[in-house]
């Protein structure tokens, strides 16, 4: 339902007033460190108010008095979702530190638990509703106070329906500024994923596409399949995806021309002219250069989770985030330190504030979300790079980042599927093949991401029978399907081979092991200890070879 922000928004849009909205929304961005600080630190002094009396704080907190904000940072632990688990998952409203007005899901971890949820409360949704309306409108801006967006805009929604957290974008934003969404909200609840994008790419080839919200391999994988959803979008009469408006047709017919003038597919840019361009996900820095040549807009990057809510956007010139100061708490963990904290929880790693965060640095993410939310010093494995402290050319004083990726425990590809240690020994373990050394880490062929699984087979299995790597490779995808559902939708649906094998020769990770004197990590090692084992395995000689 329409409310008063609703009306208040589209009546500074009809009088033009800017400015008046920039400040409203964008504001941030005009801020000192300091005032950006002073709000972390209020908003964070309520949060604590309402957190530690909760039942969910008391029973992380185990009977821990604390009197101000650096008692906060130092004596609550760091958490993880295993910490909230029997709370959220059985959605005790009344342990919580605010009442919930609704629930949002997403995926765990596949192979152990289905799903895990988060509580937002009313004002949680208002935040995370002016924030989403911040990267609307930094996503058409050029500059600072440049507001595009129009009542009616058409929106392309190539991202999940509730109850994931994308999946309120349509439903808050409606509260302030009307949009036709493609495909409607309730027709597009009842078609799945790939029909939803399917149909909506029609319908904007028909109606026209101002905004296009995607993660970044499902906009990819749309603008591919372009060429052929726009010659059924010229034949078809389909009443679902309506009537073509004559100014696309000209367009169509435009683009076809060039395409064929210039020996090449049409693609997205002979025939939208968008006004905004955002996208999401893990790979969303791989992805943005081939989007920017397929659409000719460079994508504008946000982030959102659904622990942490809506928290981060890029400005105008799109060359980093920048995180909203309103949605949570944050707290920036360096990557040595997280590494030493995953082999050691009894460790006690130091994390850094916004205004002590070091340019070129990676950090992994913690939050503690604001206004009444669950969630108090948690680590939500994404890593980040810290930029800059400041931009001098679009004079901003806050520091920028880019994603980087999920932590180095978790294999995330596309957005889709996040694989973990436990998860890849359970596939091994089902399929009762003589594995029994691997390592996996996440590469890219071009730009789109895989895993790639290198592992060393038991000498007797290969004396017996010599193991095609096809017939293995097969065998492993199999079990990652019947663990992961998500893991078949990267074929299906955008296209991924999600697995590349090696097998290495015999005895090749013990010789690693004697010459390092160490092991690889299972998740993750880095390149160069890569570069070293696969090098062991060509070195040696005269022994039985795994293909």
């Amino acid at each position: 339902m329409k409310g008063m922000d609703h009306m208040h928004f589209e009546e500074l849009l009809r009088k033009k007033k800017y400015e008046d909205i920039w400040e409203e929304y964008c504001g941030f961005l005009d801020l000192s460190i300091q005032e950006y600080m002073h709000i972390q630190y209020r908003l964070l002094e309520e949060q604590m108010l309402n957190w530690l009396v909760s039942p969910l704080g008391q029973s992380i907190m185990q009977g821990k008095n604390l009197k101000n904000i650096q008692d906060f940072r130092y004596l609550v632990p760091l958490t993880t979702y295993e910490d909230y688990a029997d709370i959220l998952l059985n959605r005790k409203e009344e342990d919580l530190p605010g009442k919930p007005v609704t629930w949002i899901e997403t995926t765990w971890e596949a192979g152990r638990h289905p799903v895990k949820c988060a509580p937002y409360t009313q004002e949680m949704l208002q935040v995370f509703k002016n924030n989403m309306m911040a990267c609307l409108i930094l996503a058409g801006s050029e500059t600072r106070n440049d507001v595009v967006l129009r009542p009616h805009d058409k929106a392309l929604y190539g991202v999940a329906s509730l109850p994931y957290a994308t999946g309120l974008l349509p439903v808050l934003v409606e509260e302030e500024l009307t949009l036709d969404i493609l495909p409607p909200v309730e027709q597009a609840e009842k078609l799945g994923f790939k029909e939803r994008n399917v149909l909506g790419f029609k319908m904007g080839a028909k109606q026209g596409i101002d905004i296009f919200f995607a993660l970044s391999s499902v906009a990819y994988y749309v603008s591919m399949a372009f060429s052929s959803l726009q010659s059924q979008t010229s034949s078809s009469s389909s009443h679902s995806s309506g009537k073509i408006k004559p100014k696309m047709a000209y367009r169509l017919l435009k683009g076809s021309y060039q395409a064929k003038k210039e020996n090449r597919s049409m693609l997205p840019k002979d025939v939208f002219h968008m006004k905004c361009f955002l996208c999401a996900g893990t790979d969303s820095q791989m992805y943005k250069p081939v989007l920017e040549k397929l659409w000719g807009k460079r994508p504008h990057e946000i982030f959102a989770g659904t622990e942490p809510t809506c928290i981060a956007s890029e400005n105008w010139s799109r060359n980093g985030m920048y995180f909203f100061p309103d949605a949570c708490f944050y707290e920036f963990m360096p990557i040595e330190e997280a590494k030493h904290f995953s082999k050691d929880h009894t460790y006690q790693p130091r994390t850094y504030l916004m205004d002590e965060v070091i340019p070129h640095e990676e950090y992994e993410l913690v939050v503690t979300v604001f206004k009444g939310g669950a969630f108090a010093r948690y680590m939500t494995k994404d890593r980040y790079r810290c930029i800059a402290t400041h931009d001098s050319e679009d004079h901003i004083q806050l520091p920028r980042f880019t994603y980087v990726d999920r932590s180095l425990d978790i294999i995330d590809i596309a957005g889709f599927t996040r694989i973990s240690e436990k998860t890849i020994e359970d596939v091994i373990k089902m399929s009762k093949l003589d594995i029994i050394e691997w390592v996996a880490l996440k590469e890219y062929d071009d730009f789109r991401p895989y895993m790639h699984l290198i592992i060393e087979m038991s000498e007797s299995s290969i004396c017996q029978d010599a193991v095609l790597k096809k017939i293995l490779k097969e065998h492993l995808q199999i079990y990652f399907t019947y663990f992961d559902s998500d893991y078949e939708d990267l074929q299906t649906m955008l296209g991924i081979d999600p697995l590349k094998i090696t097998v290495v020769r015999c005895h090749t990770f013990h010789l690693y092991h004697q010459l390092h004197n160490e092991k690889l990590p299972k998740m993750n090692p880095s390149k160069h200890h890569i570069q070293d084992l696969l090098a062991l395995s060509q070195a040696k000689r005269g022994e039985a070879s795994c293909i």
